[in-house]
């Protein structure tokens, strides 16, 4: 009863409001009008029911002469603000992908060999970063890089708009200041920043840096800023609310329901605030749908439709005749600045620190001075930005355009908070747990320590160290020779591995093989995919029985041998791919080994590969071959086969000799298991596998495997629950948590 009652004097005050306009359309110029503010408010994917909204006040003439908004509601506000239909807006949501928007570091693809190399060992880390004596976790899970970049290319046309009063509407959005606590309002300087800034969501994205100001989501303190909008001079306000209302108790059985209902609780005493001075207040029932929603465009701004609708009663009353309407439009038009390509006549970074300007000067060259930067352009500098920060050098990259002596020239900001970029010292931490039934259990710590520019610029210190069923303890000094791609690599480790021996299907022995060598290799890195290394090594290795029947002799002895190896790494994500190519081949020439007085050569290839069949569905196949050219190798250095995906249905390493050949098949289908913020799927996939070690081709068995598992996504990596069958029927349980491929 009371809301009716609320909803008719509402509608009573802005109909007597606007009864100037709205009886004497045709005669009343725009300035006898009172003006219209719209204020859209944040909430997560919650926002697109404002485009929705957009349609109906466009589709009954309302005039909206200022427009303000928080978080989402700022990005929709902005966009609207420039100038562009609701039908744009509607394209341009819909034509995004999130999934790689809230990536919460550069795009696997993006990412440089080396840093590839990292994600395949420690696939979802634990990330410390800063001075060797002062690591410190991230600011927030996701950089901001990627949507950043969005942010860049759409608002170009506006990037040196420093006065956002001239926009095609006068716009307004805000952030909150977290050294103080206070909402700040953006209403100058960089459109695309000032976006950044209202959409950090704190813990989620990165804090941004404005006016010596350390900025995050606006919606934190005022979520719905009426009166910013109020103070721009709009009589009437239009108040579009898509906040996540207070749930009871049933949503609070989970993280993410705790999460939400935290943040409406601290947003609903100001949002009460706000909403008091509204003279219209929509809002669309999205009971069904959460701020994560991101997948759901196309519903939300329907329900935004539909709730606008519920008020075209009141908004008529604000309604323009034609003529006034299309004299209202084509105001609006002359004010939006055109999209039309700068050409820029010079390149400049902002950035205090001379590694950065080296490295992106290195980069970028001259390859966008004098050239128009239109949408491929754009397109083409966003990805050599993200292979800047696919280097582990930067967090996060963005441009705009800057004036200086009346010439226009590129900017690359580095996004530099408190002065710093991204620190000289990775410290990443991981877990790998898996286990094939109870007879081969293994848990792992992982870490991986690097230090960059160590002895000259581009020097990477990296060093290694796994502690568990297995232990290592490796360094390597990658220093590059030039500028075009060679390095050389000085490398030492020791590797402790537990081995298992096999008589038929019975386990029965198990060993420990221990490995410590010295080697050098000198290589080429051709690209951000690919690198080949010719090297020299030494060491020692020897095997030990721990448990079990004493198969092997007295197995140590020397290790001497030249390799040349080639890897190619083409896939879209290191664990759990969807498509692409991802190839390790090696060329072995071993002069020492324990077993054996004789010198002999091996060679190996694996190859995996992955096709997106659909949006949900991806085939895959993978298998290898490897060969001793005709030598019977001793048992330190025999192929093996048997585990996950090197024939699942039998025990991990169950068989061993001098050759292998192996090849297998899958599907995998996929639904969204986790919000797209933290990017999580969960997969269904079953694969056939078969394959052979033999000593002679002649002599090889065919084994085969049908296997099945259910994979979901985390921050920490994969976890992989599933089984395997061999042709005898035999059954295998497989579990894994930290990496899918291996």
């Amino acid at each position: 009863m009371f809301k009716r009652v609320s909803s008719a004097l509402c509608a009573l005050l802005i109909v007597s409001f606007a009864a100037p306009a709205a009886f004497a359309q045709t005669a009343a110029p725009t300035r006898t009008r009172p003006t219209i503010g719209l204020v859209l408010s944040g909430g997560g994917a919650r926002g697109f029911a404002h485009i929705g909204v957009l349609k109906v006040l466009e589709e009954n003439r309302v005039p909206v002469d200022y427009v303000g908004g928080a978080s989402i509601g700022g990005l929709i506000g902005a966009l609207y603000a420039m100038g562009k239909t609701p039908a744009e807006i509607e394209e341009l949501i819909g034509s995004l992908d999130w999934n790689r928007l809230f990536t919460s570091t550069t795009s696997f693809d993006n990412q440089s060999f080396r840093r590839k190399e990292d994600r395949r060992n420690i696939p979802g880390p634990i990330p410390l970063r800063g001075n060797p004596t002062a690591l410190r976790l991230p600011p927030a899970f996701n950089t901001g890089h990627e949507i950043g970049l969005l942010f860049d290319k759409v608002t170009l046309p506006y990037a040196q708009v420093d006065n956002f009063d001239e926009m095609a509407i006068p716009f307004r959005t805000v952030a909150t200041n977290m050294e103080d606590g206070t909402s700040v309002e953006l209403r100058s300087g960089s459109l695309s920043r000032s976006l950044r800034a209202t959409m950090s969501i704190p813990g989620v994205f990165a804090p941004i840096e404005i006016d010596g100001k350390i900025l995050s989501d606006g919606g934190l303190v005022n979520n719905i800023p009426t009166n910013i909008v109020k103070a721009m001079g709009a009589d009437i306000l239009i108040v579009v609310n898509i906040e996540t209302q207070l749930t009871d108790r049933t949503a609070l059985e989970n993280l993410f329901g705790v999460l939400a209902q935290t943040i409406n609780i601290a947003t609903l005493e100001n949002s009460r605030r706000s909403l008091q001075q509204a003279n219209l207040i929509i809002a669309p029932d999205l009971e069904n749908y959460s701020a994560a929603d991101f997948g759901n465009s196309e519903e939300l701004i329907e329900l935004g439709y539909q709730g606008a609708s519920a008020n075209v009663a009141i908004l008529q009353g604000l309604s323009l005749g034609e003529a006034d309407w299309q004299a209202h439009l084509e105001r609006r038009r002359s004010r939006a600045r055109l999209d039309v390509p700068p050409t820029p006549d010079f390149v400049a970074v902002d950035s205090t620190n001379r590694a950065a300007v080296r490295t992106i000067e290195e980069k970028l060259g001259g390859k966008y001075v004098g050239e128009p930067l239109d949408e491929a352009k754009r397109d083409e500098l966003a990805r050599d930005l993200s292979q800047l920060t696919g280097t582990g050098r930067f967090d996060a990259l963005n441009f705009g355009l800057t004036s200086k002596n009346g010439r226009t020239g590129l900017v690359i900001r580095t996004n530099e908070t408190n002065g710093r970029i991204a620190e000289s010292t990775r410290l990443d931490i991981g877990f790998d747990i898996n286990s094939v039934e109870t007879e081969n259990s293994d848990f792992s710590i992982l870490a991986r320590l690097s230090f960059f520019d160590v002895g000259r610029y581009g020097a990477e210190w990296r060093n290694d160290f796994r502690v568990g069923a297995s232990t290592l303890l490796a360094t390597e000094y990658y220093r590059p020779i030039g500028s075009r791609g060679f390095f050389i690599s000085p490398r030492g480790s020791y590797d402790r591995r537990r081995v298992s021996f096999y008589e038929l299907d019975a386990r029965i022995a198990e060993y420990t093989f221990s490995t410590m060598q010295a080697s050098i290799d000198a290589g080429y890195a051709y690209s951000p995919r690919s690198e080949v290394r010719l090297g020299y090594t030494i060491g020692f290795e020897r095997a030990d029985r721990a448990i079990g029947d004493p198969l092997l002799t007295d197995l140590r002895g020397r290790l001497s041998m030249v390799s040349l190896r080639w890897n190619y790494d083409g896939l879209d994500q290191a664990q759990v791919p969807r498509s692409g190519i991802y190839a390790r081949n090696s060329l072995n020439y071993i002069l020492d080994t324990a077993g054996t007085d004789s010198e002999f050569t091996q060679g190996e290839t694996r190859v995996s590969g992955y096709h997106l069949l659909s949006e949900r569905n991806t085939a895959f196949a993978f298998g290898g071959v490897g060969t001793s050219f005709g030598f019977t190798a001793p048992t330190l250095r025999q192929f093996t086969l048997g585990g996950p995906f090197k024939l699942g249905g039998y025990g991990v390493d169950q068989f061993r000799a001098s050759n292998y050949a192996h090849v297998g098949i899958g599907v995998l289908h996929s639904r969204q298991f986790l919000p797209a913020l933290f990017g999580g799927r969960a997969y269904v996939g079953g694969w056939y596998e078969g394959g052979s070690a033999f000593e002679r081709f002649g002599s090889a068995n065919y084994r085969q495997s049908a296997s099945g598992a259910v994979i979901v996504e985390t921050p920490l990596g994969p976890i992989v629950i599933g089984g395997g069958f061999s042709e005898r029927l035999r059954g295998r349980f497989f579990f894994s948590f930290g990496r899918f491929l291996r």
